[in-house]
């Protein structure tokens, strides 16, 4: 029954998409452009934190990058965004044991040492005055490996990290510490964002894994002191954009679908998966349809946003931007789960019938499946302006044995995984274009 309704489906597609799908398919693996543009972005700017300097050079390629690409027209949309500096020092102590491989969370104030007994917590809930005052709060809840997805059980782990330090400030503690959000057995501390919004403030630092499981082996003897030290700190906001590239419609100008991941990235590694995987398959999606030659109905935009992982800065400047220049924001697909091979889309679940029809013009690139959901933190603000929202779904096993570590180097990135991402990107894109939602 399957296979009859796939030919079906095949049946009353227009043989113009099918062609095109080919193209791009051709086009895209003959030349690579995805891996190629993530090489240029990996090796030659690298780590590029908000506010940094090597975010400002990875606008400026972006920028040029798309103006070699061939864009209609290329643009940038302002932004003040955040400056943190990690500093050189990042010392994690036991009172007479073994250091530990830490690194400060994004956020975090410095310290020339603060020396407390440690209280080891499973959860946000159990972190209160009379347990933790002066003490210094260590986040111990790993990653739950039965669950199906490590989304999954990233979402479960996370606001250990997103929100543990401001409350353990909150109740009093002297610092805190997070077991790093991963399930790769190595020592690889991983870094990210945490908020303290007006609030008190603590040094905090992320343990990797080993080192986590090491302190908690040492907590099972008995109290436990450790010290911490960070040369981290917070400087004035800084001027920056997001970029963007566009092909016009040549029917409906003024309903736009942007495809984009966040230029960005945390100052381990070289943010190859995170996120510049991402925001290069929407720039190749973007040259491969004006490479094609192809005349979108709708106007197609790659936009490489800016301050995803510090405040999301960049997409909030970018929502503001449409709202104020008039346009419709039609749909809109992110990229930010890493550059592994794609095999679906999430998508708002009113539209999900729709876009099945399409799947037997996308399952070449890898989708086989539309889940309910989609998005990302960058579109976000578009879906509250109307627009439909993607969200592009690859493997993701190995994601968070990279993510915001020294571990997320250009190397983890197969060449054809990346480029298949961008081009099942073409190819949503140009079917939303053409067909409409």
């Amino acid at each position: 029954m399957q296979f009859l309704a796939t030919l079906a489906l095949l049946a009353v597609q227009p043989s113009d998409h099918m062609k095109v799908r080919d193209a791009i398919m051709k086009q895209g693996l003959s030349d690579m452009g995805a891996y190629a543009m993530l090489s240029e972005l990996c090796t030659n700017i690298g780590p590029r934190l908000s506010g940094s300097p090597q975010a400002a050079k990875a606008v400026e390629w972006a920028d040029r990058t798309m103006h070699e690409n061939h864009a209609d027209s290329v643009f940038q949309v302002a932004c003040m965004v955040p400056h943190w500096v990690r500093g050189p020092i990042e010392e994690v102590k036991v009172e007479g044991g073994p250091n530990l491989n830490a690194c400060a969370l994004g956020n975090s104030p410095g310290t020339e040492g603060v020396t407390a007994e440690v209280v080891e917590v499973k959860s946000l809930g159990e972190v209160t005055p009379d347990k933790v005052k002066g003490k210094i709060v260590f986040y111990n809840r790993p990653f739950d490996e039965t669950l199906r997805t490590t989304f999954e059980m990233y979402g479960r782990a996370g606001d250990q990290r997103f929100a543990g330090p401001a409350v353990a400030a909150q109740a009093g503690a002297a610092g805190a510490l997070v077991r790093s959000m991963t399930s790769a057995m190595d020592d690889q501390p991983h870094t990210g964002t945490t908020r303290f919004g007006d609030g008190p403030k603590v040094p905090c630092a992320a343990l990797g894994r080993l080192s986590a499981d090491r302190l908690s082996a040492i907590l099972k003897k008995g109290p436990v002191k450790a010290s911490i030290k960070l040369s981290c700190e917070t400087l004035p906001d800084e001027p920056s954009a997001s970029v963007v590239g566009e092909i016009r419609g040549s029917e409906h100008p003024e309903e736009v679908i942007v495809i984009g991941g966040h230029l960005d990235s945390w100052d381990k590694g070289t943010g190859a998966h995170d996120d510049g995987a991402g925001v290069t398959e929407a720039m190749e999606a973007l040259r491969l349809i004006k490479a094609l030659g192809l005349k979108p109905k709708r106007t197609i935009r790659a936009v490489a946003f800016m301050d995803e992982e510090n405040g999301g800065r960049g997409a909030e400047a970018y929502a503001k931007f449409v709202r104020d220049s008039g346009v419709k924001p039609y749909a809109a697909i992110e990229s930010d789960s890493g550059g592994f091979m794609p095999v679906g889309f999430g998508v708002d679940r009113t539209k999900l019938g729709k876009v099945f029809v399409w799947q037997p013009l996308l399952e070449p690139f890898g989708i086989y499946k539309f889940t309910p959901g989609g998005g990302g933190a960058d579109v976000g603000p578009l879906g509250e302006q109307g627009a439909t929202l993607f969200g592009l779904t690859p493997v993701d096993s190995r994601y968070f044995d990279y993510h915001h570590s020294h571990n997320d180097t250009l190397d983890k990135v197969n060449p054809r995984e990346v480029e298949f991402g961008a081009m099942a990107m073409a190819m949503l894109a140009w079917l939303i274009s053409e067909e409409g939602l």
